[in-house]
């Protein structure tokens, strides 16, 4: 690491470290269940409200949400110094660097745009004739679509090509909001950390799916096996969505916490009044 700047040291972990930062996460959004739940609804909602502007809408969230997700990560800061989360976190990130935090939103819907767009080199173009015909398509033929081996490795390739940018952008706000960092140096730093520490990734990924997308499955297979068709959309509303937010609320916190544990490894707890 002798060529990372001191002040973005980082700390390398085994493979158990990913799992930690899921279990601390859940055990501090367990300390105030109502305001995070509320907190993460809100944050939902603005990006929701963005993505409604016309033409624009799913460009323009996706560029603001590293300045609304640091509202998140100074709750999880003021929580974990003995404060309690709240909705004036939300806009902290207004307070911030607000500008190197738009030039991360724009490197992620640049990257993602040309990884998609990169598709074609390997499946003909049918992932993006599939995109952009999407709306017009029965759910047979999409089902056929999504079937296609060509398609399905346009999928894959996108996706591979996805990956690094994805955990560029992991710390990138964090490392601007509490170290300072220019946009450029945030998304460098965070991707070599993320690669440094990708045993610990692994595990944290496996354990993200598990949550939020095994035992959803599960828990649905398992009311259609006893329930009539009318009764399980009920039933799965009421019972997923407050596992969803309860769920998105951890998956946040751990943002936090995965960036304390990598970038502030046995430091010291500074004091409430000076942070955000």
């Amino acid at each position: 690491m002798s060529d990372v700047p001191r002040e973005f040291v980082f700390t390398r972990y085994p493979w158990r470290q990913g799992w930690s930062w899921l279990r601390t996460a859940y055990n501090m959004f367990k300390q105030h269940r109502a305001p995070w739940v509320l907190l993460v609804f809100s944050y939902f909602f603005l990006l929701l409200v963005l993505r409604m502007i016309p033409v624009v809408g799913p460009y323009v969230m996706t560029v603001m949400k590293p300045v609304f997700a640091v509202g998140l990560l100074a709750a999880a800061w003021n929580q974990e110094r003995g404060g309690t989360p709240a909705l004036r976190h939300l806009f902290e990130g207004f307070k911030a660097n607000k500008w190197a935090l738009l030039a991360i939103g724009v490197f992620f819907v640049a990257g993602i745009t040309l990884a998609v767009l990169a598709s074609s080199l390997v499946d003909g173009g049918k992932l993006l004739d599939l995109m952009s015909n999407s709306a017009s398509l029965t759910e047979e033929q999409l089902a056929a679509g999504l079937a296609d081996p060509a398609l399905q490795f346009g999928m894959l390739f996108s996706a591979l090509l996805s990956l690094p940018i994805v955990i560029a952008t992991w710390w990138a706000p964090a490392l601007v909001v509490f170290q300072d960092a220019g946009a450029t140096a945030a998304l460098a730093v965070s991707l070599r950390a993320a690669l440094a520490n990708w045993k610990a990734l692994v595990v944290y990924a496996l354990g993200v799916f598990f949550y939020g997308g095994v035992i959803p499955a599960v828990a649905f297979a398992l009311l259609a096996l006893v329930l009539p068709t009318q009764a399980i959309a009920v039933l799965a509303v009421a019972l997923l969505l407050p596992y969803s937010l309860f769920f998105a609320a951890t998956l946040h916190v751990s943002d936090y916490v995965s960036y304390r544990d990598v970038f502030h490894a046995n430091e010291t707890l500074a004091p409430l009044s000076r942070g955000p």
